[in-house]
């Protein structure tokens, strides 16, 4: 069953964390000193912050699938989605080791689709630029 994913830039990782944890109802499933995670069942949310850059709002948004199958559904609906795909492939980002592909909509919103593989004990890169996306982002 995929999982909607949500980044969100912040300016202060405690605060952030205290209002997130009041909001969902539940602490964060990784803490780091530049991230927090919460894997919400209800919504089904996979709900990131991080603070990771001088700007803060949405950095992007995903598709989190569980298996192979279901990251070769999404994948080829990216391709059929009219925008460039830039397949990043294996990746290391957020403390995780994925396979991931990112699109920008037409707004220049990211959307990022993977399937994470295992942990990292390193943040790993942030998304890519994508300048080839629509929008410039």
């Amino acid at each position: 069953m995929k999982r909607l994913h949500v980044h969100v830039s912040v300016a202060d990782i405690a605060a952030s964390i205290r209002f997130y944890s009041t909001l969902f109802a539940t602490e964060p499933t990784v803490v780091k000193s530049d991230y927090a995670k919460w894997m919400l069942e209800d919504p089904r949310v996979n709900f990131a912050i991080s603070k990771r850059c001088g700007d803060t709002g949405l950095r992007h948004l995903g598709i989190q699938v569980e298996d192979r199958a279901e990251l070769a559904e999404v994948y080829s609906r990216l391709k059929r989605a009219d925008a460039p795909v830039l397949e990043e492939g294996a990746t290391t980002c957020c403390y995780a080791r994925s396979e991931k592909s990112w699109i920008a909509d037409p707004q220049g919103v990211k959307w990022e689709t993977f399937l994470t593989v295992g942990e990292s004990t390193t943040y790993g890169t942030d998304e890519p630029a994508l300048e080839c996306c629509k929008g410039g982002v």
